[in-house]
């Protein structure tokens, strides 16, 4: 399970603005092309855990500064469906 999710976060880690939009198409989350360019540049080096609720929580946050609210918590449903 380890190697699962480490493979997780470090493709969230790692991950650019088209894939981000194509995981909230596949997801349904409402996401706008600006605000994944936005949040991919945000999470790209960061090696956030996910899993962990605190780390994930902070990043939320730092969404809902980056993106708005609405778009944070839509990305955080998403996060939470790779973390399933």
């Amino acid at each position: 399970m380890k190697l699962l999710q480490n493979v997780i976060n470090h493709k969230i880690n790692k991950i650019t603005a088209d894939e981000l939009l194509n995981y909230a198409d596949q997801y349904g989350v409402q996401l706008s092309a600006e605000n994944a360019k936005k949040i991919a540049a945000h999470l790209r080096g960061k090696n956030i855990n996910v899993f962990d609720d605190r780390e994930r929580s902070q990043l939320v946050k730092e969404i809902a500064k980056i993106a708005g609210t609405k778009t944070a918590k839509e990305v955080n449903n998403l996060f939470i469906q790779f973390t399933k």
